[in-house]
């Protein structure tokens, strides 16, 4: 796995899937809360004007020249939920973020969100 400074060096580049199909670019990294480990991107995907950033967990993801691989196909993560390219996750829509891709959530201890922008 890659380190989370590495990661949001990466930014622009694209997103593609394991067939090499691109996603979008790459917009922003989040990590989990509990370990300060990147966790999901979010891609910008969509045409000029109706753009949107989607949820893409970074679990197995690799990097190649000038592109970021995830192991989600193209179609799945266009289908993740979104939020406007300059909208924020609010803490109660990161659930519905970890069932789109059957990921268990638990917020912290104390119920601390789960993802934080990095």
């Amino acid at each position: 796995m890659f380190e989370a400074g590495d990661i949001r060096e990466w930014r622009g580049h694209d997103v593609v899937d394991p067939s090499g199909s691109k996603i979008g670019t790459l917009e922003s990294v989040y990590v989990d809360t509990a370990t300060d480990e990147p966790s999901f991107a979010t891609v910008t995907v969509g045409l000029l004007g109706r753009r949107r950033l989607v949820f893409v967990p970074l679990a197995g993801a690799t990097v190649a020249p000038d592109q970021l691989i995830v192991i989600h196909d193209k179609d799945t993560v266009k289908q993740a939920p979104s939020i406007d390219t300059d909208g924020e996750l609010l803490a109660t829509d990161e659930p519905a973020v970890f069932a789109h891709y059957a990921l268990e959530y638990t917020t912290g201890a104390g119920g601390e969100r789960r993802l934080a922008r990095r």
